[in-house]
């Protein structure tokens, strides 16, 4: 097992606790929907060349399929190591130190009516030779709607103003230029906020990190209230396939958690839950 200090502990239990709180919201709504729909919970390990079982720590993927949750992961792991040479060269204070522990969540939520969002979100603490939390989330409609998005940024808004008044305009470009897809020419949704390398005080960063989450909660599962119900055509759900089908591009070619999880011996299904069930490509 990965030994913990005080600050890694503390981390890994607030993601796990927050994972734990929106599994229960999400199966709240597939109860509303009249479904029984749950989440299934797969512990795993990291698997590594020269690590045995259990050495490199490992997490839990969970994934639940319901009437309203097409397909939702809300995956959490905590995990620790060496990063191979190359791959330590692009991680933040691993160019002279490959060694490395992270822990966080990551949760992506495709959904059954094309009115209703997709949504991604995740939040992470990180030590190499520096230790840093990093996170964000975005919205991602099939079809759009202004009262959606207008909900989903002041949620995040507030908490980053709660924090530093500079944070909101920063972190919302950064998700503007982070989940955009150069070869469509087009950003994947309708944006939200995403930070990284947010070094110095601990406790700080942290209580940002813990208000990022808690705002999630707060502006999601309403939003996905007001459209579950709403009438669909055969055109609406084409167009959400063919939206998914950019959306996988995206998580494939160039999402780095996507690559992290792939270069650290992460497990394949957790971090390939990103992707939808279904999509189209014309």
């Amino acid at each position: 097992m990965i030994t913990l200090d005080g600050e890694q502990s503390e981390a890994r239990a607030w993601f796990e606790s927050l994972r734990t709180r929106i599994c229960n919201a999400f199966e709240e709504i597939e109860r509303e929907a009249g479904s029984d729909a749950s989440f299934l919970f797969t512990p795993w390990d990291r698997e590594a060349e020269g690590i045995a079982p259990g050495e490199g720590g490992g997490g839990v993927r969970g994934v639940m399929k319901g009437k309203v949750f097409e397909k939702v992961g809300v995956n959490v792991s905590t995990v620790g190591g060496v990063f191979a040479p190359e791959f330590a060269k692009t991680i933040h204070g691993a160019e002279n130190d490959p060694r490395f522990f992270a822990t966080g969540i990551s949760l992506v939520a495709h959904m059954a009516n094309p009115h209703v969002p997709a949504v991604h979100m995740n939040t992470r603490f990180l030590v190499t030779e520096k230790r840093w939390f990093g996170g964000g989330a975005d919205l991602n409609p099939p079809i759009p709607y202004a009262e959606d998005t207008a909900d989903f940024h002041a949620a995040f808004k507030s908490a980053c103003d709660a924090h530093d008044p500079s944070y909101y305009d920063k972190f919302k470009a950064w998700a503007d230029d982070y989940f955009y897809i150069p070869h469509r020419k087009v950003h994947r949704g309708v944006g939200g906020i995403f930070y990284d390398h947010l070094t110095g005080d601990f406790d700080a960063n942290f209580a940002f990190t813990k208000s990022v989450g808690e705002a999630f909660l707060a502006a999601f599962p309403p939003i996905v209230r007001r459209r579950m119900n709403s009438p669909w055509t055969e055109a609406d759900k084409a167009q959400m396939f063919e939206w998914r089908g950019r959306y996988a591009e995206f998580n494939l070619v160039h999402d780095r958690g996507t690559l992290f999880g792939l270069k650290t011996g992460g497990n394949i299904e957790a971090i390939l839950m990103s992707l939808p069930p279904m999509a189209s490509w014309s």
